[in-house]
């Protein structure tokens, strides 16, 4: 039975799914902040909750509304730093509204990874309206050659996942965070900010953003690190498009 994991001060419990109550899960009006890394993550999530998807990006606090597919496609695409003319933008809020029985799915770092970091995260977290349930969510694959960190690699994706008789998804599911209209409230302890705050290793354009907000981005930002055993990184999606274009330039992508 798959297992997820619930994020303690004293470090990642594991519990059963189908034996845990939906306060602990994402239920629908509730935001699932997502890892990213594969194809596959869009699938995962859509099999589990049923949610709707969107697409965030670095300084913008609206989100594009997209479907299943393009969730599944934009894991193939380049790094985008800003949204594309006629994209759907929205409020979190709007999407909220307008599907009240689905959970929203947001991808916060923007781009997908190579699963040993957690990139800057996106501003659209904070746009989650008060009283919101934010569920951080990592998903790590075994063999860890089922992610693609790289553009256009669609052949390669492929072989190394059917050229495997198997592939494991490891589903961890964080203490959620309660988005307040002053900050947030953590399911847990409240000293558990502070010391957020006192071990923050990333800012990502931090002088623009209230000390709620920060720790808003820290709290998810260090339980999806905490939850992928992985540290937080300060290269964004603009260093990540300079590394694509460098890598082509002696490499080839298939």
């Amino acid at each position: 039975m798959e297992k997820f994991s619930q994020f303690r001060d004293r470090g990642v419990t594991h519990f059963s799914l189908s034996r845990q109550q939906n306060a602990r899960l994402p239920v629908p009006g509730s935001v699932i902040a997502s890892s990213f890394t594969s194809p596959i993550d869009a699938l995962y999530l859509a099999a589990i909750f049923d949610p709707i998807f969107t697409a965030s990006y670095p300084n913008n606090r609206q989100v594009e509304h997209i479907s299943l597919f393009q969730a599944i496609l934009r894991a193939f695409s380049m790094p985008e730093t800003e949204p594309r003319p006629g994209a759907r933008m929205v409020d979190v809020s709007t999407l909220l509204k307008k599907y009240p029985n689905r959970p929203v799915v947001m991808f916060p770092e923007c781009t997908t990874t190579n699963g040993r970091g957690i990139l800057p995260l996106s501003y659209s977290l904070l746009n989650v309206p008060p009283n919101t349930k934010i569920f951080p969510i990592s998903l790590r694959y075994t063999p860890m050659d089922a992610v693609t960190p790289l553009p256009g690699s669609y052949l390669s994706f492929l072989w190394n996942l059917l050229g495997k008789p198997t592939h494991c998804i490891r589903a961890r599911i964080a203490e959620c965070v309660i988005s307040g209209s002053n900050g947030y409230a953590s399911g847990g302890s409240a000293s558990r900010t502070s010391a957020l705050e006192q071990n923050r290793k990333v800012g990502i354009g931090e002088e623009n953003l209230s000390a709620p907000e920060k720790a808003l981005l820290d709290y998810v930002g260090e339980s999806l690190a905490r939850l992928g055993r992985v540290r937080r990184v300060g290269l964004g999606v603009q260093e990540k498009k300079d590394f694509v274009r460098m890598w082509s330039r002696t490499r080839r992508t298939w």
